[in-house]
């Protein structure tokens, strides 16, 4: 009995470490483990869409931040988190830099974590305000905002890279309905309010935060009865060809007749579809060089009463600049007798939003000879308009981006036009191989179909080409790296979503009034006699 006595005193005093002893132990495995709680965010996103969990993340670097002793311990837990969110969602993009860049797998994971580790000072400084402003009891509202304005730093500078911004997890929440009002980014905004208040309640007791972020949860299907678009009864069939093309033979010059021969054959048993779309740099020769193609292309669709939009790179012998470039063949309007392309004709786009070292290289002239990388095939493209006109295809007009652009929901809202019909996004994911790149980049695209209300075409080399609805839903996708045409009706919308004329700068304005209302009596104390 007495061993049993000893035995149940030991288990009794015997304590399990609590949070707050890991987080704010050891600095290393403090570190760890902010780190694997900012990479288990991964799976929030495409293809996992587990939608609550950036609440679970996000609430632990709040506690980090507001619970460290002091500012510098805050910063290291904040940059911790934020290197596993970016190095663990990001894991794709070393797989160009390997496999097409020359470099070798541990150099290219090298310069995964360079990267993750520029996009980890976001977290940093969002680590920074909250240890400054932890004491103040509207903590929640000012966590918020303060997100909300470094994730509109980090969309700006330096071109801006918004990739895995938290909002886009909630493609399928409930949260799914504020984002024709708020769009994406006042997504993000309520999960880090949600995320504040749980950890508000867990570490102080206080409901009443977690009560205002429940009531923005569950009020969420209300408004979709205000987004601001409606349908027009009207229909439109379209057909989708993903060619299938290797990123390896995408530009040997011995296969550009017979990938030119592929997309049109793909394309023929389709004639008559009133819109085509073929994706990003289909045709793998240079305009000026592929005319004759073209013109014979462009009177075959006319012929149909098709209407063709075909990726392309426009060039410029005389002043050597190159654009990555969407053009217009067949039918511009229905009632057109015939195609209506012409060389360097206005029914085209080029593409805004450079990828850096993919499309662009920085300092060129001291880094292309530095490694294969910075020398990539097509990696020096001259900057289209940041406003361009919609392009018009068989009498509809399609509001188009390229790629990377589809991450730029202020670009597209500049572009956007009472009458726009569809949203169009082509891409070449092969770059990405089998991985959950282009998942992410899918989801990117359904968030832009919330926020405008537009059903959105994606077309793509080698997947995921898919439709979507005006509300979002994905209709009908291709399987990944096989070569078909998708073909679908999509139902046409009109009206404009409170996002598509208000962009950001309401909750801009907000999360910059609240922030400067908490800063400013620091900055400016009141003098007392």
């Amino acid at each position: 009995m007495a061993k049993h006595r000893s035995l149940a005193s030991r288990i009794k005093v015997l304590k399990l470490p609590t949070l707050t002893t890991l987080l704010f132990g050891s600095r290393w495995l403090s570190a760890l483990l902010m780190a694997l709680t900012g990479a288990s965010s991964t799976f929030a996103f495409a293809p996992y869409s587990l939608a609550l969990l950036p609440v679970l993340t996000l609430a632990t670097l709040c506690y980090a931040a507001c619970y460290s002793s002091r500012w510098q311990q805050a910063a290291w837990l904040g940059f911790s988190w934020g290197l596993g969110y970016f190095a663990a969602g990001l894991n794709w993009v070393h797989i160009p830099i390997e496999q097409f860049g020359g470099l070798p797998l541990l150099l290219s994971l090298a310069l995964l974590l360079l990267l993750s580790a520029y996009l980890a000072l976001y977290p940093l400084l969002f680590a920074l305000l909250a240890f400054r402003l932890k004491q103040h009891p509207l903590l929640t509202l000012y966590l918020a905002a303060a997100w909300m304005l470094l994730e509109a730093l980090r969309s700006w500078f330096l071109t801006g890279f918004p990739w895995l911004s938290p909002g886009y997890s909630q493609s399928d929440s409930l949260l799914r309905h504020w984002a024709p009002l708020i769009g994406e980014t006042g997504l993000t905004f309520i999960l880090v309010l949600t995320a504040a208040a749980l950890m508000q309640l867990l570490a102080k007791r206080q409901l009443r935060p977690l009560s205002v972020a429940a009531l923005l949860w569950l009020s969420a299907p209300l408004a979709s009865h205000w987004h601001g678009w409606q349908a027009t009864g009207e229909t439109l069939a379209v057909a989708l060809v993903q060619g299938n093309i290797k990123q390896e033979l995408r530009w040997d010059p011995a296969l550009e007749v017979s990938t030119m021969r592929l997309y049109l054959e793909l394309t023929k048993p389709h004639l008559g579809t009133p819109l085509i779309i073929w994706p990003e740099a289909a045709i793998p020769r240079v305009e000026i060089l592929a005319e004759p193609y073209l013109f014979e292309l462009d009177a075959i669709l006319a012929e149909h009463d098709s209407s063709l939009i075909t990726g392309i790179i426009d060039y410029n012998f005389y002043t050597e600049e190159a654009w990555n470039s969407l053009i217009t063949l067949g039918k511009r309007r229905q009632s057109d007798a015939g195609g209506h392309y012409q060389p360097r004709h206005s029914n085209r786009f080029e593409k805004h939003h450079l990828l850096p070292i993919g499309e662009f290289v920085p300092f060129e002239d001291l880094l292309r000879p530095l490694a294969p990388i910075f020398d990539l095939p097509m990696s020096s493209f001259s900057r289209g308009s940041y406003v361009q006109q919609n392009l018009l295809a068989n009498d509809h007009k399609l509001l188009p981006a390229i790629c990377f652009e589809i991450a730029f929901p202020r670009q597209l809202a500049a572009n956007f036009q009472a009458d726009t019909g569809l949203l169009l996004t082509v891409s070449n994911d092969a770059w990405f191989g089998d991985s959950i790149g282009p998942h992410q980049h899918l989801q990117i695209a359904r968030m832009r179909a919330l926020e405008f209300g537009r059903p959105l075409l994606r077309a793509t080399n080698n997947g995921i080409t898919a439709t979507i609805a005006a509300d979002g839903r994905i209709q009908q996708q291709l399987p990944q790296f096989t070569a078909g045409v998708l073909t679908d009706s999509m139902q046409l919308t009109t009206g404009q979503t409170p996002y598509s004329r208000y962009r950001d700068w309401p909750l801009w304005l907000l999360s910059f009034g609240v922030l400067l209302s908490a800063i400013y009596p620091a900055i400016n104390p009141v003098k007392t006699s």
